[in-house]
């Protein structure tokens, strides 16, 4: 486990955030993987990632939240130095959210064709690009379980210090979807030809096989917090104080993809060449944000572990520098991507049709608009980071807000429909919410009113304070 309470702030905050940065970029794998291989089978798969993966994130958000709690309220009692109360409100974490993650699976299979009817999609989306999305969603959402299993493993290790576990059993996990993904979508060998459908079936798969190794490490071998099987059972004050942290970030995190199912809405008023393109320059933008993840998660466990240790001036100066060394970073990506940027889009992209030149053009601009946006939405994830490390997960909730829904869902709507941009008007609405965002969620920051811990670091066990 690192220690990130003593001593300099550099050495600590690479140390965790190097193996969360490649967790990310392993992370990114699993989508940049899907796309190549459904960008050989057609656009039109390509294009419906992008109408299933903000709806997929929907019920992905409600329980990501309260995994978010386990990491926040784990590393604040990391760094408390109470090891039987971080392992109790691990387990608790961990029996809460798979019995969320199960009703969560099993209604959003049955809900799929529903949640993408209420689509405004043109008649040519709602034929070609529609169907392929359900028939991703249905297979993707059955495998919940296992997708949670996984996420709580990687949330309670890191909130513990350990980053380098998780990076480990992610590879492992990274490398079965790679392999999986052409035999399952293309049928190579004796195995079926699912389509789009494979890729789900691929992603379930590897995740499955995480979530066994991620269970056998916390449970078997002893690695990270102390959960013993008592710890599972739900118990009304810690499952209080989990809901009550996990809330405003499940509200964070749902909001964030009910504003990119808005988006996709708008998006998908467009032909199929422009709702590829914004589903492939997504993926290559969350690609290019690697380091900003990766600073962000690192920031929160050092904030949470030096508030529940008492020294909140080492947090803030951790989340600082975190913050000027990520906007470096993302300036030269940004400088990249916008001198390469068609070179960049057209690798994912089966050439030698009009509607695949079509997509490369669009993507094109998204990329290069979006670049302006890539220092700020760095400093953005580093700032919410601190703040939820902090259990300050109402302050981030509410930048989130003003980002999506009082900048870029408005903006966007109006630059498509009032002003008459087309494509353009949707990259720029993007680009602007994640700037002005950053601006007034840094402006806060420095207010420090997010300094004080939600834990009892006299070891009070699961007191709502």
């Amino acid at each position: 486990m690192s220690d990130v309470t003593e001593g300099g702030l550099v050495r600590p905050m690479l140390g965790l955030a190097w193996p969360m940065v490649v967790f990310q970029l392993l992370q990114v794998t699993y989508n940049v993987a899907d796309t190549l291989w459904l960008g050989r089978l057609s656009a039109d798969a390509v294009g419906a990632m992008s109408l299933a993966f903000p709806l997929v994130f929907f019920l992905i958000s409600v329980g990501g939240g309260f995994t978010a709690a386990g990491s926040i309220l784990v590393a604040q009692n990391t760094g408390a130095g109470d090891a039987r109360e971080t392992g109790k409100v691990a387990g608790q974490t961990v029996g809460f959210v798979l019995i969320l993650a199960a009703v969560l699976g099993v209604a959003g299979h049955f809900l799929t064709r529903d949640m993408l009817a209420f689509l405004p999609a043109t008649a040519e989306t709602a034929a070609r690009v529609v169907p392929l999305a359900a028939a991703y969603m249905e297979v993707f959402y059955l495998g919940l379980p296992a997708l949670f299993g996984f996420f709580l493993f990687t949330a309670l290790l890191r909130g513990y210090g350990d980053t380098r576990t998780p990076m480990r059993v992610m590879f492992v996990s990274v490398a079965l979807n790679v392999v999986l993904d052409p035999l399952l979508i293309f049928g190579w060998g004796p195995f079926p030809a699912l389509g789009i459908a494979g890729a789900a079936y691929a992603t379930v798969a590897a995740r499955m096989l995480a979530t066994v190794i991620g269970a056998y490490l916390l449970f078997v071998v002893g690695v990270g917090p102390d959960i013993r099987l008592p710890d599972l059972r739900p118990e009304l004050g810690y499952v209080r104080k989990i809901v009550r942290v996990g809330v405003p970030s499940a509200a964070e995190q749902s909001m964030s993809s009910v504003a990119m199912i808005s988006l996709v809405g708008i998006v998908s008023t467009f032909n199929p060449a422009v709702v590829a393109a914004y589903g492939l320059g997504n993926r290559l933008i969350s690609l290019i944000f690697l380091p900003a993840m990766g600073l962000g998660q690192a920031t929160n466990t050092i904030v949470g572990q030096n508030l529940g240790a008492g020294k909140p001036e080492r947090a803030e100066r951790a989340t600082w520098l975190a913050a000027k060394v990520v906007a470096g970073v993302l300036l030269v990506a940004a400088v990249v991507a916008y001198a390469f940027a068609e070179s960049i889009v057209g690798v994912f992209i089966a050439t030698g049709t009009d509607q695949a030149a079509a997509t490369v053009a669009h993507g094109a601009d998204f990329l290069r608009i979006a670049a302006g946006m890539f220092a700020f939405t760095g400093v953005l994830q580093v700032v919410l980071g601190a703040f939820r490390g902090a259990g300050n997960t109402g302050t981030a909730l509410a930048f989130s807000v003003v980002t999506l829904w009082a900048v870029r869902v408005p903006v966007t709507a109006y630059l498509v429909f009032v002003a008459g941009w087309g494509p353009t008007g949707i990259w720029a609405g993007v680009a602007l919410g994640d700037v002005l965002g950053a601006l007034t969620a840094t402006l806060w920051f420095t207010r420090g009113t997010w300094k004080s811990t939600i834990v009892d670091t006299a070891g009070a066990g699961p007191a709502d304070d």
